[in-house]
């Protein structure tokens, strides 16, 4: 399998036009039709649903775009790790985010580090914490912001100087509004939202095993999506502080949880990597900045 068959696939894929990727790859609608057949019977599987004017992934062809994207964002970071082996004014490092209001202090790094090396790129990826570390093991990231103690057996981590302060995102109209702190009580028998991560390992903290008497609604990834589901009545978002717009024109209050709630957030890379110069410089800036 071939890295330029798999870049042919994946621009098919984003186009869902044959004739249109071809366009776009410079090669023509016949090569390109060869490369993919040769990729299924590869593969064994058929990868698309071929249509008059349009084609269709399939289950299988869904999969390998999945893994084609990760496989060539590897490939395209080892080119560029190699072709900056011998740079220490420039360079690209990759960045996996979690959500908090705390990613300020790796933007202000970045900005100053940018002041020092303007041939230094960075890539953002956003996600949870499970997300950035899966991109983190792969390779596909350098760093990996995290809003978990992380294993420090596998993992390097400094600590942010904050911590992320709990509380219940509702509309400001509701009873509940009108409170400065929300209690376990409060919340039971509220249709609650809460990410996957938060529900079963942050919020335990705070309540142990009573949290089986709280329901959970729905879990969202991101809080904005959750916040547009508050404001439309369906329920009431459990988060960090900071994540939503609660300004008086959003219609949204935050309400931080009592007893209080925080979790600490850290910056991790694998132990044993081999970081390009420049990615090395970053490292001692971020040990400055987050002693």
């Amino acid at each position: 399998m071939e890295i330029r068959t798999l870049r042919y696939f994946l621009e098919v894929a984003r186009e869902e036009n044959m004739s249109k990727a071809a366009e776009r790859l410079h090669v023509s609608q016949s090569t390109l039709s060869k490369q993919l057949r040769k990729l299924e019977e590869e593969l064994g599987k058929k990868l698309f649903l071929r249509h008059s004017f349009s084609i269709e992934l399939t289950e299988e062809g869904r999969l390998l775009r999945k893994r084609a994207e990760d496989l060539l964002s590897m490939a395209d970071k080892i080119t560029a790790e190699f072709s900056a082996m011998d740079d220490v004014i420039g360079g690209e490092i990759y960045f996996g985010c979690a959500e908090s209001f705390q990613i300020r202090y790796l933007a202000r790094v970045i900005r100053k580090f940018k002041e020092q090396y303007p041939a230094f790129h960075y890539h953002i990826t956003s996600g949870d914490t499970e997300q950035v570390t899966e991109k983190l093991e792969k390779g596909v990231l350098d760093f990996a912001v995290v809003v978990e103690e992380p294993d420090r057996k596998k993992y390097h981590a400094l600590r942010f100087p904050d911590s992320d302060l709990w509380g219940l995102v509702m509309p400001s109209s509701c009873d509940l509004a009108q409170k400065q702190a929300v209690t376990f009580e409060d919340l039971r028998g509220l249709p609650l939202f809460c990410s996957a991560q938060g529900w079963l390992a942050d919020l335990p903290r705070w309540c142990g095993d009573r949290l089986e008497e709280l329901k959970l609604e729905a879990s969202f990834r991101l809080s904005y999506n959750g916040s547009v589901f508050v404001r439309e009545g369906l329920g009431y978002l459990l988060t960090f502080e900071h994540l939503v717009d609660t300004s008086r024109e959003s219609g949204l209050v935050f309400r931080p949880l009592s007893p209080s709630l925080k979790t600490n957030m850290y910056l991790i890379w694998k132990k044993n990597q081999i970081f390009t110069p420049i990615a090395e410089q970053f490292i001692r800036e971020l040990k400055n900045f987050m002693p």
